[in-house]
């Protein structure tokens, strides 16, 4: 039970909406279309989103529930009329109160079946919509599970018609594991329920009476196939079904008024039993993904509403795979904006030229690390990484200009420096002071202090060297000037100092090139390192993604088994032998998975490598030695 002073500590962490809002309506000409608020709100949710919907037939208490799992009292209307009170489907996002760094959307869906619509097939696409924007779908009735309350549930039959997994479908897929896979857990919520829980004088759980109600009848005629239908439906297409049964939560005449009654008047039965509930939904609805184990987060969610909407309202059927290729060129030019966004944000924010190559390397690690988190968590299905690619390529750009930006400063500074330090001895050649007896030493000795005074304020500075070195070259002439017109020396000691000269430029040289060659040096580490941060995220997604598949794929063979040992008990020994070829192949399916994992990662790797290298050269070298070394952190 989640008690409303925990919901409240949530709250602070992340400003959750104070209401619902509409999220897809019906325009002007009766056509959906996705509320331009609703997007921009969600929008801004870079969390992933646990997406919980609720339908049903009208009057049946949806938005009670919804409320209670926002952690409120009243937001979605609830309605004290024969009226349909909630229009479209509405949308209250909340922080998560269990998972953390996770949002919780939920969807409130106008009721179906309301005779003064009377709109059937708007009320088709409300249900499917529900479905295929959600990871756990809540169907709410009245009373009990009977026949009637099944054939109230025939948009379920539809399904096929309404929705397709892939575009092209081929003559052995498996269509009922491909929408086990990707449609969401299922929750029958039975409200005002009067009967008691038992079977064959033994007491029941909820979810044994949802599965005794979902038994097949044997026969062929078609009045015991209409009674199957929506049965084998749910059976298909749910691979988790739970079901909770509420008793009446007050008289008729406070249920008119429920959005103002406290908890104490209340039944307490039904409050323990939306404890339950709540509890249930927090602890198991997982975020909302697609294909391939991939999680939405809240920009994503935004994204498929608009691609789902635009094909029902071209007249198309929603088809999923079409939903990922263009959820994925959405969603992935938005995620290097964004990535690039907080990359300048970081470094603007901290870098203040002139800076120590090493100093600047570290403010871009943490930068360009941030920026790949924000473009893991939001881009989406960048499969060729055609998308990754071109965030390392700009960010390259952007920190060469930086470093190029540093360099100049640097330079300036130590200029401004050097001008500073050796102007009184400028002044003195100027003057002709050194041109005496004797002139050549207070030169040289000079030149000498100048020299290791400024090396002294300096010396962290990038280009100290090359500038001081420039400048000694310039004035190497002079000092030989000075050596030929001062008479208090032989000409064994000119010749000594010429050689000495040389070898102090040749030195003084070299140490510019050792500067300029540790400055290139950082630049190719950094390189690198930015091969291996994009490389070791990018694994651990395509990790994740894959156990989340895999557990996809465990979910819908443990669901496929449990109903061919159904269908075996009820007598459907055929419909059981089909299951288990269904099985067989699925079995198959994910070991060849398994087997292909590991020589898709390392091709990704490699290629990842490969077209890194043409803008980022300090990695040549390494690429590939490096597959094996990142691959096996995963294996």
């Amino acid at each position: 039970m989640l008690s409303h002073s925990l919901w409240h500590s949530h709250r602070a962490i992340f400003k959750a909406m104070d209401a619902p809002i509409c999220l897809i309506s019906s325009d002007s000409n009766g056509q959906l279309c996705v509320a331009k608020e609703a997007k921009q709100i969600l929008d801004e949710i870079i969390q992933p989103v646990v997406v919980v919907s609720v339908v049903g037939l009208y009057r049946t208490g949806k938005s009670y529930l919804m409320n209670r799992l926002a952690g409120h009292q009243t937001g979605f209307a609830l309605g004290s009329t024969i009226e349909s009170k909630t229009k479209g489907i509405w949308m209250w996002c909340v922080p998560h109160p269990i998972k953390k760094g996770h949002t919780l959307v939920l969807l409130d869906t106008e009721g179906l079946g309301d005779v003064h619509k009377g709109d059937e097939k708007h009320d088709t696409w409300i249900f499917c919509l529900a479905l295929l924007l959600s990871s756990t779908l809540v169907y709410n009735s009245l009373s009990v599970i009977d026949n009637n309350a099944l054939e109230k549930l025939h948009y379920v039959t539809e399904l096929t018609e309404h929705i397709k997994v892939k575009a092209q479908r081929g003559s052995d897929d498996d269509e009922s594991a491909e929408f086990m896979r990707l449609f969401p857990s299922f929750i029958w919520s039975v409200r005002d329920f009067t009967l008691k829980l038992e079977k064959d004088g033994r007491v029941i759980t909820a979810d044994e009476y949802l599965e005794s109600a979902l038994e097949l009848k044997p026969g062929n005629s078609s009045q015991v196939e209409k009674f199957n239908l929506p049965r084998r439906c749910l059976r298909h297409f749910f691979a988790e079904r739970r079901c909770f049964v509420f008793p009446r939560p007050a008289n008729d005449d406070d249920l008119a008024r429920m959005e103002e009654l406290s908890e104490t008047d209340l039944d307490e039965r039904f409050l323990q039993r939306a404890d339950d509930f709540c509890s249930y939904v927090f602890n198991n609805a997982k975020p909302k993904t697609l294909t391939g184990g991939r999680i939405l987060i809240g920009s994503a969610l935004a994204c498929l509403a608009e691609v789902y909407v635009g094909a029902i309202r071209n007249g198309e059927v929603p088809c999923l795979d079409s939903a990922v290729v263009a959820l994925a060129q959405i969603q992935n030019e938005r995620a290097v904006e964004q990535a690039l966004l907080v990359y300048r944000s970081q470094l603007y924010e901290k870098v203040c030229f002139p800076l120590a190559p090493s100093e600047l390397s570290d403010i871009h690690t943490n930068a360009e690390k941030a920026a790949i988190d924000t473009f893991i968590n939001t881009s989406f299905n960048d499969n060729e990484q055609k998308a990754q690619l071109k965030l390392m390529e700009d960010i390259h750009t952007l920190y060469a200009e930086l470093c190029g930006q540093n360099q100049q400063e640097s330079m300036n500074v130590c200029k401004a420096t050097l001008t500073e330090i050796f102007s009184p001895l400028d002044e003195d050649i100027n003057d002709g002071t050194f041109m005496r007896p004797g002139g050549y030493k207070a030169y040289r000795d000079k030149l000498q202090n100048l020299t290791n005074e400024y090396k002294a304020r300096t010396h962290k500075q990038l280009m100290s060297e090359e500038v001081v070195s420039e400048y000694l070259k310039e004035k190497d002439q002079f000092g030989k000037t000075i050596l030929l017109s001062d008479q208090c020396l032989t000409e064994a000691e000119r010749k000594n100092e010429v050689e000495c000269l040389k070898k102090e430029l040749l030195e003084q040289k070299n140490k510019s090139l050792e500067e300029m060659k540790e400055f290139q040096e950082q630049v190719l580490k950094d390189q690198q390192k930015t091969y291996e941060q994009n490389v070791t995220q990018m694994l651990e997604r395509i990790n994740q993604e894959n156990e989340r598949a895999k557990a996809d794929n465990e979910r819908v063979l443990e669901a496929k088994l449990k109903e061919q040992k159904a269908l075996l008990e009820e007598g459907f020994k055929d419909r059981a032998d089909l299951m288990k070829k269904e099985i067989e192949s699925l079995k198959s399916e994910m070991q060849t998975e398994d087997e292909l994992k590991r020589s898709t990662l390392s091709t990704v790797v490699d290629t990842l490598g490969t077209a890194a290298s043409l803008f980022l050269p300090g990695i040549i070298p390494k690429v590939a030695g490096m597959a094996a070394s990142y691959l096996s952190r995963f294996f």
